[in-house]
């Protein structure tokens, strides 16, 4: 801009894109914990349920759809690829993008009703996680047997996630939480 004095004055650069320092911390939280309890695994007979759907579930149900896609895709993928890479690139797909369908159906539909917004959304989710996992293993594994034996562990494990997630951002009140710090930053 040129002023009255004819000297050139810069215009500050204000980065419309900006993301506050508080939502990257979050963010690298999450895909911690995400990457953790990826490793971590309840055992069950005949098999073992992982509760890092429930940190992808929280994580969508507070982040918009890109930081989602980040903890839930990027982390599984990291979180396989060190404990279990066979199935990195399906975690990858899968749980991105049940990350970002999460984040999306919560933030956006229902507005006035947050808690049935984040159950519907955590069900389609949990349904894209089944689906994604089942479809997977079958092209992993090139076995469709061993896809079908492991059906009900995923199912289970989606379940877990998305009930533990809508307690932890609803009952406990993480939500709410989160929501003022954004605010007060």
């Amino acid at each position: 801009m040129i002023n009255a004095g004819n000297t050139v004055k810069e215009k500050p650069m204000i980065n419309e894109r900006y993301i506050p320092t508080i939502r990257i911390t979050i963010s690298a939280i999450f895909m911690a914990a995400n990457i953790v309890l990826s490793s971590i695994g309840i055992p069950v007979p005949g098999g073992h349920l992982y509760l890092c759907d429930a940190v992808i579930c929280l994580a969508a149900l507070l982040l918009n759809p890109m930081e989602a896609f980040v903890v839930g895709g990027i982390g599984s993928f990291i979180g396989d690829l060190l404990f279990y890479p066979l199935p990195m690139f399906v975690s990858l797909v899968t749980h991105g993008l049940q990350a970002v369908v999460i984040s999306l159906i919560s933030h956006r539909i229902l507005k006035h009703k947050p808690v049935l917004s984040s159950a519907i959304a955590v069900t389609v989710g949990s349904v894209i996680m089944v689906t994604g996992y089942t479809l997977g293993k079958i092209y992993v594994y090139s076995t469709f047997e061993y896809a079908m034996i492991k059906l009900p562990y995923e199912i289970a494990q989606a379940a877990l996630g998305s009930v533990v997630a809508m307690i932890l951002a609803y009952r406990f009140g993480l939500k709410r939480l989160f929501l003022s710090r954004l605010q007060r930053s």
